[in-house]
Parts: structure tokens; sequence; C-alpha cells
């Protein structure tokens, strides 16, 4: 299903990791004018119907959760927008995403920013806004900075 540009997609409200990473990818990698609506659970299908949008990352839906993997990885199947990068950025998501923090070291991290988001925005296109931000960074480490690391100072000694 390739979506008409600017098409509305919903979801759940209240977003953290997924619900953030996943209209990221969206309006980098598939439509940059896509539309974003954070409702109450019960409430997506109503609003898919109504609005015509595109329900993701919710239970029954087909741009959602697949076995072990979430729905980043489900974009980036369905997409064929897999690379280097986007791989190694999905691996992060679905360890933060699934509390599976042992997959990627990142992870912890992830959830920790992905929280403080939800705390200072109670509007959730405005976290989106900011989230959008933190995945573009996100995105450039494993693009060309996950090789760095940091020793400061480096070769001291205790």
């Amino acid at each position: 299903m390739v979506p008409a540009p600017g098409a509305p997609w919903v979801t759940r409200h209240r977003p953290k990791i997924d619900r953030i990473a996943c209209p990221w990818v969206i309006r980098r990698f598939i439509d940059p004018a896509a539309r974003f609506l954070f409702v109450a659970p019960a409430e997506v299908a109503d609003v898919a119907d109504r609005f015509n949008a595109i329900p993701f990352d919710i239970e029954g839906v087909p741009f959602s959760h697949r076995g072990d993997r979430c729905t980043f990885d489900t974009l980036l199947d369905d997409f064929h927008l897999h690379s280097p990068a986007l791989d190694r950025m999905a691996t992060v998501i679905r360890a933060a995403d699934t509390d599976r923090h042992d997959l990627a070291p990142q992870a912890a991290g992830l959830l920790a920013l992905s929280v403080g988001l939800s705390r200072m925005y109670h509007d959730d296109l405005q976290q989106l806004v900011a989230g959008i931000a933190l995945y573009d960074a996100l995105y450039r480490w494993a693009r060309d900075g996950h090789e760095e690391g940091h020793d400061w100072p480096a070769g001291r000694k205790e």
C-alpha cells in the first residue's frame, strides 16, 4: 500500500519510542507531507474510518508489531527502506520499545529520552516536533557516528 501524499496517519495518544520513530521514518522516507493524529486507543479505528487515515502501532492493523519486531521494523520492511543506518536505528528502537535493552546498549538512553519528552509536552503534536529532532540525531549517529566513543579524559590514570 502506497499512501497518497499528505495522507493522515493515526495512532494512540501520548506517543513514546515507536510512535515517534514511525512518524519520523514516514516523513523522512515515505511522505514528507504526511499528517499525524494521536487519539485515545479506543478511537483509533473510528478516526481512521472517518478521516481515511492509516492506523499504525495498534493491534490488528497492517502497520504494527510483527512477532518480536516493532512497527518501525514493519515500515522498513513494507516500504523497502533497509539501509545500514536505518537497520542500526531499528535495532535500538526495537530494543527500547520492547524493553529488550540487551539488543542495543543505546536502548536505555532512548527510553529515558522518550519518557522525558512525554513529561515535557502535554500536546502530542508538539512532542512529535521535538521527537523528530531526536530521531534526526539518532539517524546521524546511526549513519556516520556509531563508531565514535567518548573517553574523557583519555588515558587518565586514577
